[in-house]
């Protein structure tokens, strides 16, 4: 008799959608050595650690390599540094954690996929298109996945009219990812209303939050019912820059209660036994980019990839082509022109304009025939490509 394995595994789409990318942009590159293909489909970062991190990391390693500051373990939710840097930062939008209630991490990718841990066989509620990790995530472990419908027509932001009202878990990502866009107080608080109604988790990702631009919410806790409903998890992957670095926290209220069980205590269970704590210097890092001056830094560094946003949206109004996004997200998710497909249009920018973006249909059904481009490009790549948008569109 062979060792089972998990058949969950077999229900996953054949490649995750940015590996399938990777393939086909280096199949491209190979074969046309001498054309420069401009990337603007993975999120990843491209300008340096601001100052301060910088500072606060060289002193750290310093510290590790002094026997009397050398740290081995870490704690497996977070120094208490770490922690306070969190709570400072929500308190600037009146949101009061408690120290047991921020769960320090290498990441959200990671808590989103492993707070799946500490629920049962629940009906999963995701909107479609969705960032990847929500979907495959559940469908790694078997879960029932209904989806909501984002679409042109509601902005891209899908409330609960319409949803049957029974348990779900629910995931939320506000700035959201592919789209950009971003649901206000009255929308938030429509989903947290039905969460409470229904008995469902509300899963919220704040990871943009940075963003930000406007009067939108940046977390779940500053809408009013909000601490019985939702776990909220974020990164300092893009507010930071920390794509290489690493880190990342889970908000778990004290008030979070299902069937009886309190998901604080089952989340710090749950770390603890398989987590082995994040770096030292990292979570270091981490307070200072959370420090007065340390985000000043962070931010200004956002403002630039703002800016390129702005270049990338002002090209598309001059073509006339419908987005959403580019204000308080660096993601601009746009109609692709003519009628084409997300693939089709991915090839057409590959093979013709020689960029990269990433074609909707990756991200969900509701995603055919839109496209996301970032905004995470250098300045001088970001002008080429509107260039090549300009003159080829």
């Amino acid at each position: 008799m062979s060792i089972l394995v998990n058949d969950n595994y077999q229900n996953l789409a054949q490649n995750y959608l940015f590996s399938n990318i990777a393939k086909k942009v280096k199949a491209y590159t190979e074969a046309n050595p001498d054309k420069k293909v401009i990337r603007l489909g993975i999120g990843d970062v491209t300008l340096p650690l601001v100052p301060t991190v910088i500072e606060a990391m060289h002193k750290a390693v310093d510290e590790m390599g002094n026997q009397a500051t050398f740290r081995g373990y870490a704690p497996e939710c977070g120094y208490d540094f770490a922690i306070e840097a969190v709570i400072k930062h929500y308190a600037a939008w009146n949101v009061e954690l408690g120290m047991n209630e921020v769960f320090i991490s290498d990441g959200a990718k990671s808590d989103c996929g492993n707070i799946t841990d500490i629920f049962g066989d629940n009906e999963i509620l995701i909107p479609d298109p969705v960032y990847p990790v929500y979907l495959d995530s559940n469908i790694m472990n078997g879960r029932r996945i209904s989806y909501l419908a984002a679409n042109q027509e509601n902005g891209f932001l899908p409330m609960p009219e319409g949803v049957e009202k029974k348990s779900y878990i629910i995931y939320i990502c506000s700035p959201n990812n592919p789209t950009g866009a971003v649901y206000n107080k009255e929308q938030l608080k429509e989903w947290v209303d039905f969460a409470n109604e229904t008995q469902s988790v509300i899963i919220f990702d704040s990871a943009y939050e940075a963003f930000i631009k406007g009067d939108y919410p940046h977390s779940i806790f500053e809408i009013e019912g909000s601490r019985t409903c939702a776990i909220e998890i974020c990164s300092l992957s893009k507010t930071a820059g920390f794509t290489g670095t690493r880190m990342g926290y889970t908000i778990v209220p004290e008030q979070l209660v299902c069937s009886g069980t309190q998901l604080n205590k089952m989340w710090n269970r749950r770390q603890c036994t398989k987590f082995n704590g994040t770096s030292y210097i990292i979570q270091r890092a981490g307070e200072a980019a959370l420090s007065e001056k340390g985000f000043k830094e962070c931010l200004d560094n956002i403002a630039y990839y703002m800016e390129n946003a702005k270049l990338i949206a002002d090209v598309l109004d001059e073509k006339g082509i419908w987005y959403t996004g580019g204000i308080s997200s660096p993601y601009i998710w746009l109609k692709c022109p003519n009628g084409m497909k997300s693939w089709e249009f991915f090839d057409y920018l590959l093979n013709e304009l020689q960029i990269v973006g990433t074609p909707g249909a990756g991200f969900g059904s509701q995603g055919e025939g839109y496209f996301r481009l970032t905004s995470f490009g250098s300045r001088e790549a970001t002008q080429e490509a509107v260039e090549r948008i300009r003159k080829g569109l």
